[in-house]
């Protein structure tokens, strides 16, 4: 997992050919008003963008999840958002199959840690990070972009 501002992104773009553009496409668009939903932005590039009510911690873990076939690079718009976290290796109680068609693996795990991103900055999230988020209070807008590999 990496967190950072997005005003480094550019220190990321080699550790994926499609970093580049996904950092492009935030630092070209008005992301405040961008409206909620998702789009593909170029091959292997996915973009939502969600705004929603904060939940609690607890609600949260319900979808303690990783991905197999994607990184997430998630933004955070409107907050502070917590994720709460916990290495793959360390998720020992599964939550269901792996579904190949939404490319998610839910576990009942409890998170190891949780981490607050606030406006601006972004967690880079890769297949072994568990994760859950929108944790927190009133109205939070995020943006997912999903990496294929």
């Amino acid at each position: 997992m990496i967190i950072d501002v997005l005003s480094n992104a550019a220190k990321y773009c080699g550790l994926h050919p499609n970093f580049k553009k996904a950092f492009d496409y935030l630092s070209q668009n008005d992301l405040l008003n961008l409206e909620d939903g998702a789009f593909e932005i170029a091959e292997g590039l996915k973009v939502i963008v969600i705004s929603g009510e904060g939940t609690t911690r607890e609600e949260s873990i319900k979808g303690f999840e990783c991905h197999d076939q994607n990184i997430d690079i998630q933004i955070s718009l409107k907050g502070p958002e917590t994720f709460a976290w916990k290495p793959r290796e360390k998720c020992v109680n599964p939550n269901g199959e792996y579904s190949d068609e939404r490319d998610v693996r839910f576990f009942h795990d409890k998170p190891d840690m949780f981490f607050e991103l606030q406006e601006g900055q972004f967690a880079i999230l890769f297949p072994t990070d568990v994760h859950a988020a929108m944790i927190g209070e009133g109205t939070l807008k995020k943006i997912v972009i999903k990496v294929k590999i």
